[in-house]
């Protein structure tokens, strides 16, 4: 029986692999324009802070494994693509790997200006500072594009206002009519109808208080958003929220804005804390069961949206490039022993007790992280492939 379904799976992932196989460009370059730009700027983050702090950098690379190309600075650091574009590092003199491990045998014969230069031997402070610029970059890159894109592009926005309201859906046993001016929800302020729409998204199952104006006066009107599953138009599942009330199309409720430098940057902050909470909130809900886990993807899903996001708009590839920037940003900060999280934690430890971990401890720490990091790879590829399979 298994042996018969891994043969019709396997049948069934070769020929979906073949389809892309036939179009590979489309989708690979998207991915490595993707991936490369978030790299970059993460490793820019840890080489900029650490040669400011006066550590010697050994080598910034894209991707891991043999070298492709590369070339050496002014300050003798190797500069090189490798073969394998699933990441990147920035090693530093004393490190012994791409992970930043020590090489204690060499750390033990350095002499005074070695270990001034070394990453290990710098102050808590400053290795904190190297370790936290990587994802502040991430966060950064991602501010940088969302402004931009306000700042070419402006704002469309439609009034929060009910041109509709489907019959047995949430809104219309909320009492909610055609001409009602959505206003609050739960005391967030509501200013157009994509901002009602995050809220409602993200709250399936749970009863809102919903502020509306209607003909002048305000009415709180309770309603429970329905789990509902849509496909976007490249065939990914989405599961969200729904009321049933469809927006006005009526030209006094599209309004659009241009969108000054300032005004910009602070909406760049604000979409960037968007994707960080909403992403804190799935893996939250995951944690407690509210949420299925199948929508954590790994590389080949990057690649696959990768590839249909360019085939709308080179914008929208930058714009999924900069949601990415944000959850890698995000990830690295998880406390996971071999993520930049998993330094900070050690580091922290080390400046509570005056003293940094044992070399056992730290080793110890290093093998669980790299076991939960392959764990998490495993996972995530095994539900792009089911997601391949289906699409």
């Amino acid at each position: 029986m298994f042996g018969a379904w891994d043969g019709v799976m396997g049948m069934d992932i070769l020929s979906h692999l073949q389809a892309l196989g036939g179009d590979i460009v489309h989708y690979l370059v998207p991915f490595l324009f993707v991936l490369s730009l978030v790299v970059f700027f993460h490793e820019l983050g840890h080489f900029l802070v650490a040669r400011w702090c006066g550590v010697r950098i050994l080598a910034f690379s894209i991707g891991f494994g043999p070298e492709l190309v590369g070339f050496y600075d002014s300050h003798g650091t190797r500069w090189k693509i490798a073969a394998v574009p699933l990441g990147g590092y920035v090693k530093f003199f004393g490190d012994d790997s791409a992970a930043s491990t020590p090489d204690r045998a060499r750390l033990a014969n350095m002499d005074v200006n070695e270990r001034a230069q070394s990453f290990i031997f710098q102050p808590v402070l400053k290795r904190a500072a190297i370790v936290m610029a990587g994802p502040l970059a991430n966060f950064v890159l991602a501010v940088v594009i969302f402004a931009g894109i306000f700042m070419l592009y402006g704002m469309q926005t439609l009034s929060a206002r009910v041109d509709a309201v489907q019959a047995g859906s949430p809104a219309a046993a909320a009492g909610f009519q055609p001409g009602d001016m959505v206003l609050a929800i739960d005391g967030q302020k509501i200013d157009n109808f994509a901002d009602m729409q995050r809220v409602v998204a993200d709250s399936a199952g749970k009863t809102l208080q919903i502020t509306v104006d209607r003909k002048g006066a305000q009415l709180v009107l309770k309603a429970t958003p329905v789990l509902h599953e849509e496909k976007d138009i490249f065939g990914n599942v989405h599961r969200i929220g729904l009321l049933g009330i469809r927006r006005s199309p009526a030209p006094g409720d599209v309004k659009y804005q241009p969108v000054s430098p300032p005004r910009a940057v602070w909406m760049g902050l604000q979409e960037t804390w968007f994707v960080v909470d909403k992403t804190l909130t799935y893996i939250g809900r995951v944690v407690i069961g509210r949420e299925a886990a199948n929508q954590l993807g790994g590389p080949i899903r990057i690649a696959q949206m990768s590839g249909q996001v360019a085939s709308v708009s080179f914008v929208a590839l930058v714009h999924l490039a900069a949601v990415l920037s944000v959850s890698i940003g995000l990830l690295n900060l998880f406390p996971i022993p071999l993520l930049d999280g998993g330094h900070l934690l050690f580091y922290s430890i080390e400046a509570m007790r005056g003293r940094p971990l044992s070399e056992r401890a730290q080793e110890v720490g290093f093998r669980i992280g790299f076991a939960i990091v392959i764990m998490l790879m495993i996972f995530a590829t095994f539900n792009d492939i089911v997601h391949l399979t289906a699409s």
